[in-house]
């Protein structure tokens, strides 16, 4: 499955621009952790496109409809596992066990605080954002409240690295793909 195919599929079952925003920062993040790790850049960043295809018809069934849904569009099953491992201990009991899959679970929700701290900013760009930034509003648990920190935490723990590294790698990622989501700030 290429870009293209995943973004058809996407886009079928999601229409708010946030969910599409959100998205392309977690598939924006997934190819450059795979570049990192010499991995398949095509295939994690169609993981991370679709990773909550069934968020804005199906919140309420999440992982689970996703895995639905994607089989009946013929999606490769390693793609569907990981889809459906993001959700771990929330959602879904399917663990992430690959790197791709464990890569997945500790950035979904780091694109948001980001994002977050991001549109916060006078230049409302990832561009010169540092991680003292996302840090001290990591710290903060009453801002971007609903990111969840644990789980940023054990998807650290799990890829073996620290939350300043996950967070380092994963606004180099949202700033190669910046434009697509909307923090590329003001064109001089």
């Amino acid at each position: 499955m290429d870009r293209a195919q995943a973004w058809e599929i996407l886009t079928q079952y999601n229409q708010n621009e946030a969910l599409l925003r959100h998205a392309q920062a977690v598939e924006g993040c997934m190819r450059h952790f795979a570049q990192l790790n010499g991995e398949d850049e095509e295939l994690w960043g169609v993981v991370g496109l679709l990773h909550d295809v069934d968020y804005e018809k199906y919140p309420e069934q999440h992982c689970a409809k996703a895995q639905q849904l994607l089989a009946e569009h013929g999606v490769d099953p390693v793609i569907i596992r990981a889809v459906a491992s993001h959700g771990w201990g929330i959602c879904s009991d399917v663990e992430p066990v690959s790197r791709m899959e464990k890569t997945l679970y500790a950035i979904d929700e780091l694109t948001g605080l980001i994002n977050a701290v991001a549109i916060m900013r006078p230049s409302r760009s990832v561009m010169d954002l540092e991680l003292k930034s996302v840090k001290k509003k990591y710290k903060t648990a009453n801002f971007a409240a609903g990111v969840n920190r644990a789980v940023i935490e054990q998807g650290a723990q799990m890829l073996g690295a620290t939350v300043d590294e996950l967070i380092t790698q994963c606004i180099l990622g949202m700033r190669e793909c910046a434009a697509a989501i909307g923090l590329a700030g003001q064109e001089a």
